[in-house]
C-alpha cells in the first residue's frame, strides 16, 4: 500500500509521541527516569541500531530520507529554542556575588571530569572508528572530555524540583555551580569549532554580534514584554545563522542569543511555561532524530565498553572535584557527595553538545552513541543516588554556603 509522505511522517509523529509516553507511565519509571530521559532512550530504541536492526523494513518505511529532513527541520528549531531559554535563564549575578566559593566548586566539578574524560578519549584514539573524518586530535579529546564534564542545567532544574530543593539554599547553590560550567561549556565549544581556515569570517561574526547585542539590549528594554517574546525569537533566528555561516554552529548562536538576555525582561511563569511547552510539544521530536544519529558499526560491545569507561571518567571526576572542593571550603561531611551526584545529570545538554560534534564530523556515530548512553546512565544515576542522601542529610538542604 502506497503512503504519501505526509502520512508516514504522520505516523513517524504517533510513533515518537506515544511510545515514550506509555513506557513512562506504565513502567512507573519517574522516580529513575523523568518522561524527558525516557523520550530520549526511545529515541535510540527507535533508531538503526535497535528498531532497524530488529525490523529493517519497518524502519526504512516509517524513517524514509524525505521523512527524517522534516523531523530534522523540527528538530533544529526545538532545540534552538530550548539552549535559548537556558542561555536566557542564566543568571550570573549570584555566581558573582559567592564568586570565590562558586569558582573553585565550579573549577573542580569540571575541571576533574574534563581531565578524566580526555584521558579516556586519548585511549579510545588507540583504535580505530572513533575519530571523525574532520576531527583533529586535540578536537577529539577536549570534545569527549568537556562531554564527560557537562552538567545539563535545564534537567537539573526539573530534578531539583522533583526533590524540592530549587528554591532552597543548596539548590541555588547548585545552580550558581552549573551556570559557571554552562559558561564554560560553550566557550570550550567554541574554541573546539574555530575554523582557523575561516577564523576572519567567525571573528567578524563575534565583532558584529558584540555590536548588535549592545543595540538589541536596548530596544528590548524599550520594548513591552509582549513584544519582547516575537523579538526574541528574531534575534535568535538571526544569531543563529550568523553563528552557522561563520562556521560555529547554530546551537552556539542560540545561546549567545539567550546569553545576553536578562530574564527579568519576561514574567518568569510564562518562561517555565515556555520551557514545558517546547520539552512538551517539540523537543521529543530532538530526541528521536538524535537517536536516529546512533550506529553501533563497530560493535555493539565496543560501543558499551567505550560508553561505561566514559561514564567512570564522568561520575568519579565529578564526585572527586566537588570533594576537594569540600575540603578546600570546609563543608559538612557528606554535603561534597550530594552536590557531586546533583551535578552528574547531562541528558539534554551534553547530547546537545556531542550533536555538534557529530554534525562537525569531530567524531564519529558510535562515538556519538556510547556518549549518549553514558548521559542517559549519569542523569539516571542522579535522583536514586541523591534522594537517600538527601533524606538522611536535611541540614544541609539550608546551608547558604
Amino acid at each position: 500500500m502506497h503512503m504519501s509522505t505526509t502520512e508516514i511522517f504522520l505516523i513517524a509523529m504517533t510513533l515518537i509521541f506515544s511510545i515514550p509516553y506509555l513506557i513512562w507511565r506504565a513502567g512507573r519509571t519517574e522516580y529513575y527516569a523523568p518522561l524527558v530521559v525516557v523520550q530520549i532512550i526511545t529515541g535510540i530504541l527507535l533508531g538503526p541500531g535497535v528498531l532497524g536492526a530488529a525490523f529493517p523494513d519497518y524502519y526504512t518505511f516509517v524513517f524514509t530520507p524525505q521523512v527524517i529532513q522534516l523531523l530534522n527541520g523540527i528538530a533544529w528549531w526545538a532545540v534552538m529554542l530550548f539552549v535559548w531559554i537556558a542561555g536566557i535563564e542564566l543568571d550570573l549575578r549570584q555566581a558573582w556575588k559567592h564568586r570565590e566559593e562558586s569558582g573553585i566548586t565550579a573549577a573542580l566539578a569540571l575541571g576533574m571530569p574534563l581531565l578524566f574524560g580526555s584521558i579516556a578519549a586519548a585511549g579510545m584514539l588507540k583504535y580505530d572508528g572513533w575519530i571523525g573524518p574532520r576531527g583533529m586530535t586535540w578536537q577529539f579529546i577536549a570534545g569527549v572530555g568537556m562531554a564527560c564534564a557537562v552538567t545539563a542545567l535545564p534537567i537539573l532544574i526539573l530534578l531539583m524540583e522533583k526533590l524540592s530543593i530549587l528554591r532552597q539554599p543548596i539548590g541555588q547553590r547548585i545552580l550558581r555551580y552549573a551556570s559557571l560550567d554552562d559558561i564554560a561549556i560553550w566557550g570550550v565549544l567554541a574554541l573546539i569549532l574555530m575554523d582557523w581556515e575561516r577564523v576572519g569570517k567567525q571573528a567578524g561574526f563575534l565583532l558584529a554580534f558584540g555590536v548588535a547585542s549592545y543595540l538589541f539590549r536596548r530596544l528590548m528594554v524599550w520594548l513591552q514584554e509582549h513584544d519582547r517574546w516575537y523579538v526574541g525569537l528574531i534575534w535568535l533566528a538571526v544569531c543563529g545563522f550568523g553563528a552557522d555561516w561563520s562556521g560555529l554552529h547554530f546551537m552556539v548562536g542560540a545561546f549567545l542569543a539567550g546569553a545576553v538576555m536578562d530574564s527579568h525582561w519576561f514574567n518568569q511563569k510564562q518562561m517555565d511555561m515556555l520551557r514545558h511547552h517546547v520539552l512538551l510539544v517539540i523537543m521529543p521530536v530532538f530526541f528521536l532524530s538524535t537517536g536516529l544519529r546512533t550506529n553501533w558499526a563497530i560493535g555493539g560491545t565496543a560501543v558499551f565498553i567505550a560508553a561505561g569507561v566514559l561514564l567512570l571518567a564522568s561520575v568519579s571526576g565529578k564526585l572527586i572535584g566537588t570533594h576537594i572542593a569540600g575540603k578546600i571550603l570546609k563543608w559538612q561531611p557528606g554535603e561534597a557527595s550530594i552536590i557531586g551526584w546533583l551535578l552528574q545529570t547531562k541528558a539534554l545538554i551534553m547530547i546537545i553538545f556531542a550533536n555538534v560534534l557529530l554534525d562537525k564530523q569531530i567524531i564519529t556515530s558510535e562515538t556519538f552513541t556510547a556518549l549518549l548512553l553514558m548521559a542517559v546512565a549519569s542523569t539516571m544515576l542522579t535522583v536514586p543516588v541523591a534522594s537517600p542522601k538527601l533524606q538522611r542529610m536535611k541540614e544541609i538542604i539550608f546551608r547558604s554556603k
